[in-house]
């Protein structure tokens, strides 16, 4: 009988229910047990839970006393991931925390020292390492279509002209959206050697980040991060070059899309690429033709955070993300704004 992972959240607001509790539905293995969050109401979403036996409550230390508790998902604001993943910690729970993890690296030091220490898992929900595009754009790159890679960029633009808003670093489009980015390259090629920033607000000078540009300098290779809010004609998601060929994939992972108008984990045709979507190679073979083709989108799946998960704390499977990864992608953020 496969072994049951029982598991909370802190949190239930629009993350949860679109990034995370579609894709626990589909797996057997995982059971939601509790939901803490700051207020309650009866809103559609609760009442399905509470009618397969899932408990809500606004006490996190309801969450902290139940031993039956496996891990502890924490899907709220960015600013209370560190104090909650510390309380829980201390307290003896697996915890997976959204993203961005926490703002500083001392911060994610001190939280991975403590999970060590009590032999916890820890580790941030890095969600886009399933993004289809980024799956299809590693599956080039390690079929050697590509030869050795020279300079590869990716980007994250929306049009969004008079969104801009007030806060701090942490509320921003480089830990926002650059958390995402940066994992995904420090996945691929691990810690940059150098890295170069590019950080501005341009929708209200005033305001937070909304653009940057990035480059994580790599020995023979340059890794671009990039993004705006100001894009009404999107560049190209990813660009790869190297010595035999460059891929281009210009359209994005279409699982956001699809959770957005309804459409759910299991539902036919959710996530996937048309052809006309499909990235495009171009390449010379070992006899010199030129050769160009259409790559497949390999399919994407959020859920396999939770996957790994199950895997790391039911069957001691290594991490999805490595401490050393986790590290790396929060000190490359805060030293956005350490010049």
């Amino acid at each position: 009988m496969t072994k049951k992972l029982n598991i909370a959240y802190v949190g239930f607001g629009k993350s949860t229910n679109r990034y995370h509790i579609p894709y626990v539905k589909e797996r057997e293995n995982i059971v939601i047990k509790r939901v803490v969050n700051r207020t309650l109401g009866k809103r559609p979403e609760q009442a399905e839970l509470e009618a397969t036996g899932t408990l809500f409550s606004t006490d996190v230390a309801d969450i902290i006393n139940d031993d039956l508790i496996d891990l502890v998902v924490i899907v709220t604001p960015a600013f209370a991931h560190y104090d909650y993943a510390k309380q829980l910690l201390l307290a003896g729970k697996n915890v997976l925390c959204d993203k961005p993890l926490v703002e500083t690296l001392e911060q994610a030091k001190e939280l991975v020292d403590i999970a060590k220490e009590k032999n916890l898992f820890f580790m941030p929900f890095q969600n886009r390492r399933f993004d289809s595009d980024f799956l299809t754009v590693k599956k080039v790159i390690e079929q050697g279509y590509l030869g050795d890679l020279v300079d590869i960029t990716v980007n994250m633009d929306h049009f969004r002209p008079n969104d801009a808003s007030q806060g701090g670093n942490f509320d921003g489009a480089w830990y926002g959206h650059g958390v995402h980015l940066v994992d995904q390259m420090v996945s691929l090629f691990g810690t940059p050697e150098e890295v170069q920033y590019d950080i501005r607000a341009t929708r209200d000078y005033d305001s937070v980040d909304d653009y940057f540009s990035v480059n994580l300098m790599y020995p023979n290779l340059r890794a671009t991060v990039a993004a705006t809010e100001v894009a009404a004609m999107p560049h190209p998601k990813w660009i790869v070059y190297g010595t035999k060929g460059t891929f281009i994939k210009m359209d994005v992972d279409q699982q956001e899309n699809d959770l957005k108008v309804g459409m759910f984990p299991g539902d036919e045709g959710f996530g996937q690429d048309s052809p006309a979507d499909f990235g495009k190679l171009t390449y010379f073979n070992q006899n010199g033709d030129r050769i160009v083709k259409h790559i497949p989108t390999v399919a994407g799946d959020y859920g396999r955070v939770y996957d790994s998960a199950y895997e790391a704390i039911i069957n001691g499977a290594d991490k999805l993300v490595s401490d050393e990864q986790m590290l790396a992608v929060i000190k490359t953020l805060e030293n956005g704004f350490s010049k």
